[in-house]
Parts: C-alpha cells; structure tokens; sequence
C-alpha cells in the first residue's frame, strides 16, 4: 500500500476493498495509530481528529472503512452476530499487516473499541503496546438496545439517512447492517468479556458520562477483569463520542497514556 497523507485509498482484504486514510509518519519512520470506528462511523468521520493524534504524537495514524462502511465495499447482510469478533480476528490482522504495522497502538471507539479489545484479547501481537479504547462494549445493556431502537425510528422519520449519506456509499446498507444486527433478539446474549484477562498491554479506556449507548459498567467490567495497567477518563456532559465532544480532553489523556515515538 502507499502512505499518502491526506489522500484517501483502498486495500484488498479478503478479496474486498477497504477504504482507508493516512496521517503522519509511515510505520517504516514512526509508530503507528490504528484507528478502529464505531458502528456508523468511517475512516473520514474521525474529522480532524487523527490529524490532531499525528500532530501532537509525532506517531503516524491509520484508519479504515470497514466493508458496508463509508466507500468501501458492500457487506453480505444481515450481519453475522459475531462480527465484531470476526473484523478482530479475520480482517484486522491482515490490515495491520497490510500496511506494513511495525509498532504502535490500537485505538478504537464504540464497535471499533470492542473489535481492538478482541483482537488484543485474543492474539499474540507484541507490535501493539497501548491500547485506547473509547466507550467500548462488552456486553448488551437495556438502555443501549433502547438508544438503539430509538435510532431505527429516527432514521425512519428523521433526515439520518441524508446525513449518512455524505459519508457512506449505502447509507441504507450501513445502517441496517448495525441496527439489524444489535436489534437481533439472539444479540442480547453477545459477550465478550472473557477476551478482558488476555489483554497484555497498558488500557487506556475513556467514556462519557451520559453515554447513552452503555453505562459504566462497561468501564468497571474492563478494570476488574484485567491483568494489565489500566487507566480510565470519564468525561461529565458527555455522551457517546467523547473524542467529538470533549477534544481537548481526550487528546490530552491518549498523548500522555500513548507517550512520544520514541517511548
């Protein structure tokens, strides 16, 4: 693949074309943060987010589009139920590998924090030496699948639909890939917190108060569970996107937990 900053590509994964962007150094010159989205999200709906990581880090930045997402290829819908485990175990290591990842951190919000969490949890991988996860899911909670239907009716009656569709070539697709599969009566048991005790690096975790996709429980279920250095930011007047609404915090606390490139 080509390290072109703000130029946005594709890499072939698995026979599909996955959307990508990069900021900074390439992973040859500095460590790289790899950028995992929520689960409307896509490589450009980080804003200026990663620019901001690149600028303040020295380290490089990655993000993708996974497939249904922004302009990568379509998904086979419905979704499995498992596949924030699948993106962990059968895309994200052939994308890290992709792109050449030498060393560097996983840094992953809402699906994109539990799909890092999984990965880590999981496998092996001594490149990775930080891990930031932002409002992570590790199992199912009322008041989320109830945010969760909410979001159904408002994309029915409300313009989402437009406004998903400056950032996805399906705004239809990507939606229903999400809603569908976390309204699936067989979601409520998804778990994944046996994957908390393997994490073997530093855990940077950081939600909002008022997230109204998961409670802090979520938080106290990674805390108790692992076995690393853990550290935790929970941000007042705070809904799910902390690194949206609260910038300057957020990039505060992932410089210092993810330190210099030399560190």
């Amino acid at each position: 693949m080509k390290w072109l900053a703000d130029t946005t590509a594709h890499l072939s994964i698995n026979n599909t074309r996955l959307e990508y962007r990069v900021w900074g150094p390439s992973p040859d010159k500095a460590p790289t943060i790899v950028l995992l989205h929520e689960g409307l999200g896509s490589c450009n709906q980080w804003r200026d987010f990663p620019q901001q990581l690149a600028d303040k880090t020295g380290h490089g930045v990655f993000a993708y589009s996974r497939a249904g997402y922004g302009a990568s290829d379509p998904a086979s819908l419905p979704l499995p139920l498992d596949f924030i485990t699948r993106e962990a175990l059968d895309v994200l290591p052939k994308v890290l590998d992709a792109i050449g990842f030498r060393k560097g951190s996983l840094l992953g919000h809402s699906d994109g924090a539990s799909i890092a969490a999984v990965y880590m949890g999981s496998l092996q991988d001594f490149r990775v030496n930080r891990l930031c996860l932002i409002a992570p899911h590790f199992f199912t909670e009322p008041m989320g699948l109830n945010a969760i239907t909410a979001a159904k009716n408002t994309f029915a009656t409300s313009d989402l639909r437009t406004r998903l569709a400056k950032h996805h070539r399906d705004p239809e697709a990507t939606f229903r890939g999400w809603n569908d599969a976390w309204l699936d009566p067989g979601f409520k048991a998804w778990n994944i917190e046996d994957a908390i005790p393997y994490i073997r690096v530093p855990v940077l975790a950081i939600q909002g108060q008022d997230d109204q996709y998961g409670t802090l429980a979520q938080i106290d279920t990674l805390e108790t569970n692992l076995e690393s250095p853990f550290e935790r930011l929970i941000l007042e007047n705070c809904k799910h996107a902390p690194h949206i609404e609260k910038p300057a915090r957020v990039l505060a606390a992932i410089v210092d937990f993810i330190g210099p490139p030399t560190s």
